[in-house]
């Protein structure tokens, strides 16, 4: 693995040409490597997916986490501190927030009303983005044309909403969570934008962290975005962001995850992948039907998981009931 630079000047993207794991042999510049043909991409798709195996089929790989699963979970908290994941609402624009979250007041108590007075106030948001701590349901992600489970997205999706893989159909989920803090194990601050998370560095995590990744866990990658944006300023994670290598997502296919987050939104960026701009995107919620945490803050849950010295706890998402809703705005919990 390859520290990145806490001296870099440029709040932008580092050009470091190697990965966390060493390797140096993606594109020149990006070190997102290696480099990946869409063909195989294809081939790793059909590797990975499992259409056709559970019901309802719009649960995805939450299927996998039964009232055992649940029961066994509870049992990762010791201390009972609570840590949030969400990101502050935000409504200031920026290089990461082209869309801003609104929020106003609709009424200050100052309308002439029986006791007691109220105030009251009103906030709106286009979640998917880089600003919002949100989860994205089965149907927002399709590839070549098609959402989990073979659906075709032009069918099931439209200006109502989806008529499948809705987040309305996922509930709420409480399962076992485990945290790959990344900068932690490298003994750095943070993965610069670009730096690419391979299969190696996930058993090399789990190992340093002793944990290990099971059937219907949770899996939350800290790149150490939100510090890094703290002390150098907001950039485009769009053009550069640290995240999992596709090369990464058959291993954990294997282990049976029931959800993927970070705090950036799972991909590394630039994508390794010609002409798929968020290939663990696809991987996930299309192939594998696993939801996705995005723009988590970890920074807290990172100085809670060393403190304890242990790096799974029980988590808790539970998204607004939206029918035919994308996804949702959460405020993800551990409890350690």
């Amino acid at each position: 693995m390859t520290p990145s630079s806490a001296d870099t000047p440029n709040p932008g993207p580092a050009d470091t040409g190697k990965g966390p794991s060493g390797t140096g042999n993606g594109p020149a510049g990006t070190g997102n490597g290696p480099a990946v043909s869409r063909r195989e991409f294809d081939a790793l798709f059909e590797a990975v997916r499992t259409w056709g195996r559970w019901s309802p089929a719009d649960r995805g790989a939450w299927n996998r986490v039964t009232e055992d699963h649940v029961r066994r979970a509870t049992a990762a908290v010791r201390s009972g501190t609570v840590v949030p994941m969400a990101l502050p609402w935000n409504t200031r624009p920026g290089p990461d927030n082209r869309k801003p979250a609104l929020h106003h007041m609709t009424d200050l108590g100052d309308v002439e009303s029986p006791e007691p007075s109220t105030h009251k106030d009103f906030i709106a948001v286009d979640y998917h983005g880089k600003a919002v701590t949100h989860l994205d349901a089965l149907c927002h992600v399709a590839y070549r044309g098609q959402l989990y489970d073979g659906r075709a997205a032009r069918e099931v999706v439209d200006a109502a909403g989806a008529r499948f893989g809705a987040v309305s159909a996922l509930g709420p989920l409480v399962t076992r969570g485990v945290l790959l803090d990344l900068p932690a194990v490298l003994g750095i601050p943070w993965l610069e934008p670009g730096q690419a998370v391979h299969a190696e560095d996930v058993v090399a995590a789990e190992k340093a962290l002793d944990v290990t990744i099971g059937e219907g866990d949770a899996v939350l990658l800290r790149s150490g975005h939100v510090r890094r944006r703290t002390e150098r300023g907001a950039w485009d994670p769009d053009t550069g962001s640290a995240g999992f290598h596709v090369d990464a997502v058959p291993l954990l296919a294997e282990r049976g995850v029931a959800l993927l987050g970070g705090d950036g939104d799972s991909d590394v960026r630039p994508s390794p992948v010609d002409g798929v701009h968020s290939p663990v995107h696809a991987l996930a919620v299309a192939a594998m039907g696993v939801p996705l945490l995005d723009n988590l803050d970890l920074e807290a849950l990172s100085v809670a998981t060393a403190e304890a010295g242990r790096h799974e706890f029980l988590l808790v998402v539970t998204p607004l009931h939206i029918p035919g809703g994308t996804g949702s705005p959460v405020t993800p919990v551990a409890v350690l």
